[in-house]
């Protein structure tokens, strides 16, 4: 049954999602509009398009919701696997789970690497500029004096 719903749930969603299936609704809605008049803008005629909005709505809200909790769950999956086959921490296997709080601190601990590593970074940035630039000035009046000698 589940992978029955799966399956009914992807096809409906890749089918729902396209370019096909949108002009199809704004065709329908403009052949709804476009009956106004032969309808005399009824109660019924107003009632037709709102009936079919609500139910496809309330069906479709279950479709995305299966299809996006399948999704989450396969990435969640996936990175989970690659931290654990990787160097990273394994304490990020499953914070998907952790409370809002918990999330938050994990959240700082990470800002507080993320700066120290842009600070460690931006400091080799600086010493790598000095160091060409004494290598430039160290040059310069070398080359002058080549050239100074020369010409002479």
């Amino acid at each position: 049954m589940d992978r029955l719903f799966a399956q009914f749930a992807n096809a409906t969603a890749r089918i729902t999602g396209s370019p096909a299936a949108f002009l199809l609704c704004v065709l329908s809605v403009l052949v709804w509009a476009a009956t106004g008049p032969v309808f005399h803008y009824s109660e019924t005629w107003q009632l037709v398009i709102n009936t079919g909005t609500t139910i496809v709505t309330f069906l479709m809200v279950f479709l995305i919701q299966n299809t996006q909790n399948r999704d989450g769950a396969a990435i969640q999956t996936k990175l989970d696997e690659l931290i654990r086959s990787s160097d990273a921490q394994d304490e990020f296997m499953g914070i998907e789970k952790l409370t809002d709080k918990e999330l938050d601190l994990l959240h700082d601990k990470c800002s507080r690497a993320s700066n120290n590593a842009q600070r460690l970074l931006d400091k080799a940035t600086g010493e790598r500029k000095a160091r060409l630039a004494r290598v430039e000035a160290d040059a310069t009046p070398n080359s002058a004096t080549a050239a100074n000698g020369a010409t002479s």
